[in-house]
């Protein structure tokens, strides 16, 4: 066939400028153009009779001849390689891409097979520049993804910095607003505290003044009972003044630290005994202190001192702040690891706004401006019970009394 038709396609191979191949049945190449002998290197006809394989890289032979036979019996024409990469092998053993297309066809009862053989290596080349442009594009656009995610990041710690300056700005702001207000009210409390032991010195002083100066007139035998009178008065007002300085003193020690706490084991019956003997003194007419009879076994390890101090200021107030014909009631409630004092009277209570500032330092209810008293007891016990471990704490209604809870370990700290 090729040999009568060699002018026609002589001039089919050589008017096409895609590389041609024609093999038969068995992959021997029975024609070529010079294209293809260009592409793969070889001489003019110097590939006819030749195998395929020549021209296909060694490491694709086994897998051609079936891909091949397959072809020949589905004889339809298609590209070679749908979603790979085809190679070619020149003469001097360089590969190179190329693509293929398939064309069977039917010539003196043989099939043979042409194809045509495109060189991509440019196109390949082109996109493998624009593949690493890209990628270069992509690495780039990493980097200036990364550089602002980092820049962001930087804003944020900024931010967040300002943000905790801010806070601490603001902190600060409010702590010397409180400290400003806690000054102003301290000024107010020293104002009154003043004017207040002014009071609380003055009329003591004045009765000792005024009593030193009658016993002086009472010189006979039968005037004893004046001069009894007059040197109780004296008695009365030292012990008052002394009180005041002592209180005054604790205050030093407790701000100086210089307090020392002498713990021992005692019975509770021994203390509340004492406390209700000392204010019975004090009682008004009518007026009347109860207190539990079944508290023999009670014992404590604490500083007998302070319970006692604790218990004579609580019950003082109560019987200063009662009228008369009431009653002040002590109640003890007791366990393995704490006991409860709960000081309850019927008196003239606290008003509900002066209830925060009751433990206050100087700080006195508007109810009881004109009782004698200097604001500083119930700061005294507040922090004793504190440095002991224990609390205090009080519910009260205006002209309806006052009930005072204290609890303290029955162990020291």
């Amino acid at each position: 066939m090729f040999q009568k038709d060699q002018d026609v396609f002589n001039l089919l191979f050589e008017a096409v400028s895609e590389g041609v191949i024609v093999v038969d049945a068995s992959q021997n190449i029975v024609a070529t153009n010079i294209s293809a002998e260009q592409m793969f290197g070889y001489e003019n006809k110097e590939l006819i009779g030749k195998h395929l394989n020549v021209l296909i890289p060694k490491n694709y032979h086994l897998g051609h001849t079936g891909h091949f036979n397959g072809f020949i019996k589905q004889n339809v024409s298609r590209k070679m390689g749908n979603g790979r990469d085809l190679n070619g092998i020149r003469k001097d053993s360089t590969i190179f891409p190329l693509e293929i297309g398939l064309n069977p066809f039917n010539a003196y009862g043989e099939t043979y097979v042409m194809a045509l053989v495109i060189n991509v290596s440019i196109r390949k080349k082109h996109e493998q520049e624009i593949i690493e442009l890209n990628q270069q594009l992509e690495d780039k656009v990493l980097r200036r993804t990364q550089e602002l995610n980092n820049a962001i990041d930087e804003l944020k710690a900024v931010n967040s910095r300002l943000e905790a300056e801010n806070i601490k700005r603001i902190e600060a702001e409010r702590k010397t607003k409180i400290a400003l207000k806690r000054e102003i009210e301290l000024n107010e409390l020293k104002t009154k505290f003043l004017s207040l032991v002014s009071h609380e010195f003055k009329t003591p002083l004045s009765g000792i003044l005024t009593s030193t100066m009658l016993l002086g007139k009472y010189k006979l035998t039968e005037q004893q009972d004046n001069r009894d009178k007059h040197l109780k008065t004296i008695t009365d007002r030292v012990h008052y003044l002394n009180n005041i300085l002592n209180d005054f003193l604790s205050i030093d020690k407790l701000e100086t630290g210089k307090i020392k706490y002498n713990f021992s084991e005692f019975k509770l019956s021994k203390v509340i005994n004492e406390v209700v003997y000392n204010c019975n003194l004090l009682l008004k007419e009518g007026q009347r202190i109860k207190y539990p009879d079944n508290i023999d076994d009670i014992s404590l390890y604490q500083d007998e001192k302070i319970i006692e101090l604790t218990l004579s200021n609580l019950v003082h107030n109560s019987l200063k702040y009662s009228p008369e014909n009431t009653n002040i009631v002590i109640d003890v409630r007791h366990d393995y690891e704490k006991t409860s004092f709960i000081i309850k009277d019927k008196g003239i209570g606290i008003p509900e706004k002066d209830q925060k500032n009751i433990f206050n330092r100087y700080f006195r209810a508007e109810n009881a401006l004109l009782t004698q008293g200097t604001g500083i007891g119930l700061n005294i016990v507040k922090t004793h019970l504190e440095n002991l471990g224990g609390k205090i704490k009080f519910v009260s209604e205006e002209n309806k009394g006052t009930t005072f809870t204290v609890t303290i370990p029955n162990k020291a700290l």
